[in-house]
């Protein structure tokens, strides 16, 4: 069997936007011509994402082999009720429950290197190789990159390596506001063109100088770029008669994705012919056109109540507006959503002598109703259900972190997030679509033992850390949730390499002390997400 293995991250990377730029259109070259070959010489799925098709739970479950409820990320950040308001603090790998695809093929002596994985930071103890985490602030890069001295040995060595420009600069991307000028849209897209590349010059150290059994590294530009373009990149919305500023913009992003198609070239060629390659998304993407206002939906419902604002210019009645929790009145309030990102709905039950909510004893009932009533939210001229899928916690968080979950999670017609701010219409269309996730990914894979030129049945995210640990010879734990993704390889190649499973896995080997954000730079983190539209 192949002993070396390279997987290649794209966030928020589908179908609808490569199959569009792999093949000549118009009488113009492919924009990624070679991935569109790599895709001819392999085989490709579309993958399904967590039932929350988000960064933090999808990326974790695709190193985990583990379902959310199972390894603990369910969002960005973590919303806990105290002292009559809501608040928040941020994720990071030691809220992960679940041992990493990292960590196991560490301890069996595979050497890896793990490039800008959110929610690696801080490292595993156990790590035999290299890791340069993403999601974190350049001033973390030093203390959280593995081992120890391979931070000053990249300052050494690569030419061009810069942390700054490298890591999440926060005061950068506050250009990622929803309303953002032309101009700022245009720097949004150009900044990452040197953010990625910075990855992918670390990764191509690596391949060259230590050769790592297992390789991977992510590049996110994708999901941030469609997040704030998607109106330039959907083959859909392309037609003829469009401004001068939108050829300009979907030139600079056709411009990105031929530079990320470059990378991947190099980083296969280099990785060499021996090698399994694979690729894939924690999620897909597709376009929003509407606004929901869920919690103003449950103000209208009367399961949320805002205290008593008098003077309608107040101050009060403006933070209200803005969807910040101090005005909302507790005693009163059986049912809210806490983020964007959630997709959720959380129900408020009294367990002790002094809080406020609905008795234990009438949750079922209760929710059963709330359900009846989302279902009767429709749209005024068609008669569509505004939100196409409600799900029951236990059915899609079944596991120890169930009860930080939604009560219920939600899934609009259209795939967006709802929008927590307390303005009317409820519903509203949007003035242009805009990029949001979608649950189905991409998974893609080509090399010795693949399939060639075949598209196989729709797998789960879960399934791509079993399939890598299958590609290093490694027994697939017996509690992954995740498969091998055996449709993806010839019968000879299984037959000569049959799929094992083994013990379960271990305790995660965290590091209790690890130095965490500094609060000023969670705030930034926390104005992020907000840009990005996971929080308001």
């Amino acid at each position: 069997m192949t002993t070396r293995t390279l997987f290649i991250g794209m966030d928020g990377c589908t179908f609808t936007i490569l199959d569009d730029l792999c093949v000549e259109k118009d009488g113009q070259p492919a924009v990624m011509p070679f991935l569109g070959g790599l895709m001819a010489r392999g085989t490709r799925a579309k993958l399904r994402s967590t039932p929350n098709p988000l960064t933090p739970p999808a990326w974790v479950s695709l190193m985990t082999g583990r379902s959310p409820g199972n390894h603990g990320l369910l969002d960005f950040i973590r919303a806990e009720e105290r002292n009559g308001d809501v608040f928040f603090t941020l994720y990071d790998s030691r809220d992960n429950r679940a041992e990493t695809i990292w960590s196991i093929a560490s301890r069996q002596d595979r050497r890896v290197a793990v490039l800008n994985l959110p929610f690696t930071a801080p490292p595993p103890k156990d790590l035999n190789g290299f890791m340069v985490p993403g999601f974190i602030p350049w001033r973390h890069l030093r203390r959280n990159t593995v081992p120890a001295n391979f931070y000053d040995r990249l300052k050494e060595e690569l030419p061009g390596f810069d942390p700054k420009e490298l890591a999440w600069d926060f005061e950068q991307e506050k250009q990622a506001v929803n309303d953002l000028t032309d101009e700022d849209r245009e720097n949004w897209v150009r900044y990452h063109l040197p953010r990625e590349k910075q990855w992918f010059e670390i990764a191509k150290f690596l391949l060259k100088e230590e050769a790592p059994e297992l390789m991977a590294v992510m590049f996110d530009g994708v999901d941030k770029l469609q997040h704030q373009a998607w109106l330039f990149l959907d083959p859909a919305l392309q037609h003829d008669g469009v401004s001068d500023y939108h050829k300009r913009m979907r030139k600079l992003c056709l411009d990105y994705f031929r530079q990320l198609d470059g990378f991947i070239e190099e980083l296969v060629t280099l990785a060499g012919p021996d090698v399994q390659v694979f690729m894939a998304s924690d999620h897909g993407f597709t376009a929003t056109t509407e606004v929901v206002r869920i919690n103003a939906w449950l103000f209208e419902k009367g399961y949320l109540h805002w205290k008593e604002v008098l003077d309608p210019d107040s101050e009060a009645a403006k933070r209200r507006e803005e969807s910040m929790f101090a005005n909302l009145d507790w005693s009163k309030t059986t049912a809210y959503c806490r983020t964007p990102s959630s997709n959720g709905i959380n129900i408020r039950v009294a367990r002790n002598p002094g809080e406020t909510g609905i008795k234990p004893e009438d949750y079922e009932a209760f929710r059963e109703q709330l359900i009846l009533d989302i279902k009767a939210l429709k749209d005024p001229v068609t008669g569509e259900s505004i939100v196409s899928e409600i799900h029951l916690r236990e059915e899609v968080f079944a596991g120890p972190a169930m009860t930080d979950a939604p009560d219920l999670l939600l899934v609009l017609r259209d795939f967006g997030f709802v929008s927590i701010k307390n303005k009317l219409p409820i519903v509203e269309p949007r003035e242009e679509p805009a990029g949001t996730h979608h649950p189905d990914g991409i998974f893609i894979a080509c090399g010795p033992g693949i399939r060639k030129g075949v598209q196989i049945e729709r797998r789960h995210i879960c399934d791509v850390g079993a399939t890598l640990l299958y590609s290093q010879g490694l027994e697939v734990p017996g509690d992954f949730e995740g498969k091998v993704a055996n449709d993806m390889f010839i019968k000879p190649w299984l037959i000569q390499n049959p799929i094992r499973i083994g013990e379960a896995t271990r305790g995660v080997n965290k590091d209790a002390n690890a130095e965490g954000m500094a609060d000023d730079e969670k705030d930034k983190l926390m104005a992020q997400l907000q840009m990005l539209g996971y929080m308001e």
